[in-house]
């Protein structure tokens, strides 16, 4: 997505999907200099004309501070809580240990697939609540709606119903998790 920004009477620069992540260079129209300026959280509102969209949009920045993981982690004693439910030494049994889990990279996966810059997204709590919402629902609408003449049916709506339960409280118990990992302060 490609759109031209206006700062409060600055210069209009060009900014692409790249730079709104800060790590892309600006091109200055005014005088065709690329700076390697970052995107920054000092300015309260910006004007940006998106390519493709009728008229401007303005985009407020907050200025919450970041959320660090690993400090919420220690403060929680999560590791300690693990060990006493033996969770980790039943993990390291099945052969899953520090060492393994860095040998066969799943960190660095886990960080290209999303999930640890989602531990530190504000608006996953609320996005997983909602999905726990709708798995919920959807067992009970599903055994309303199917009819019960054929086994199938009766099988469709079991399976069915037992996902969207299990599903469903996962998604509760992920997004409470991931709440209290981000706000603990």
């Amino acid at each position: 997505m490609e759109a031209i920004a206006v700062h409060r009477g600055s210069a209009i620069l060009s900014v692409s999907a790249g730079q709104l992540r800060g790590k892309s260079p600006f091109t200055n129209y005014r005088t065709g200099q690329k700076s390697s300026a970052r995107v920054s959280a000092a300015r309260k509102s910006t004007t940006v004309f998106p390519i493709g969209e009728p008229g401007p949009r303005e985009l407020k920045s907050k200025n919450s501070p970041p959320i660090k993981l690993l400090t919420n982690v220690e403060k929680l004693r999560l590791l300690s809580k693990a060990e006493k439910a033996g969770l980790l030494s039943t993990a390291e049994n099945f052969g899953l240990s520090l060492s393994t889990v860095e040998r066969l990279g799943l960190l660095s996966k886990a960080e290209e697939l999303g999930v640890l810059s989602a531990a530190t997204d504000p608006g996953t709590p609320s996005s997983l609540f909602g999905l726990s919402l709708v798995l919920l629902s959807l067992g009970p609408v599903c055994v309303y709606v199917v009819p019960e003449q054929y086994p199938w049916e009766i099988g469709l709506q079991v399976v069915v119903a037992l996902a969207s339960v299990v599903g469903g409280s996962a998604a509760f118990a992920a997004s409470s998790f991931v709440s209290k990992l981000q706000g603990s302060s």
